[in-house]
């Protein structure tokens, strides 16, 4: 007996979408956002049979932080950037230009774990990446919610090893957990097809991630 259920592969918009995973590391300036002092980004398009490949598009940079948000000692601990590898960097405003510039052509979906993060580094720079701040951010986090709502936690470190998905060689540098979180994306998409728990991109959309800030409605003071 066939299975004649949707599925996700049949969607032209799937089919059709340009999906770049996307990560920041970054400093926390006590009492203040975080600021960025890496990026990178990996494209992943589908191709018939295969799910979604990486597509060739990808972007890497270091940032120079603002003078109030240095790397510190943690940071380094954490992300193995030190603060000469990011003194002679372009500043975030700078680079977020040329991602927003080199961004594949128009139907994209970001995607992100724990996308929050992204979209507030993506939102504090809104001038100067308007393509960015209006683009969609799947979350890997969310989305894994939806597809296996019995994990006790849904942190990356977790997910790559229910997915099996090896570590990276530097986990919390920006390409290297781009790369695994492009790997989960793909084992997650994977399940989603599988059971027929996501049968569309605006389905995806719709369980997986949040109306970009700079696309939500402003209320206005009533006078």
């Amino acid at each position: 007996m066939t299975d004649d259920r949707e599925r996700l592969a049949d969607d032209p918009r799937f089919r059709d979408t340009h999906f770049v995973v996307l990560d920041f590391e970054g400093t926390t300036p006590k009492g203040l956002p975080p600021e960025p002092i890496e990026v990178a980004a990996l494209g992943l398009k589908h191709e018939p049979g295969k799910g979604p490949v990486r597509s060739g598009f990808s972007f890497e940079s270091f940032i120079k932080p603002p003078p109030h948000a240095p790397v510190q000692p943690l940071d380094v601990a954490q992300t193995g950037i030190t603060p000469a590898d990011v003194a002679d960097a372009p500043r975030a405003s700078i680079v977020l230009r040329a991602l927003d510039a080199a961004l594949p052509e128009r139907p994209v979906l970001l995607v992100a774990h724990h996308a929050p993060v992204e979209a507030n580094i993506i939102y504090a720079y809104r001038e100067v990446c308007p393509r960015l701040v209006y683009t969609r951010i799947v979350d890997t986090r969310l989305l894994a919610k939806h597809l296996k709502p019995e994990l006790p936690v849904y942190d990356l470190d977790s997910l790559l090893a229910h997915y099996g998905i090896p570590q990276p060689e530097s986990r919390h540098r920006a390409m290297d957990d781009v790369t695994v979180t492009a790997a989960l994306f793909r084992a997650l998409l994977t399940e989603a097809a599988r059971h027929h728990k996501v049968t569309s991109v605006a389905e995806l959309v719709r369980v997986a991630s949040r109306t970009p800030r700079a696309a939500q409605p402003t209320q206005l003071e009533l006078s």
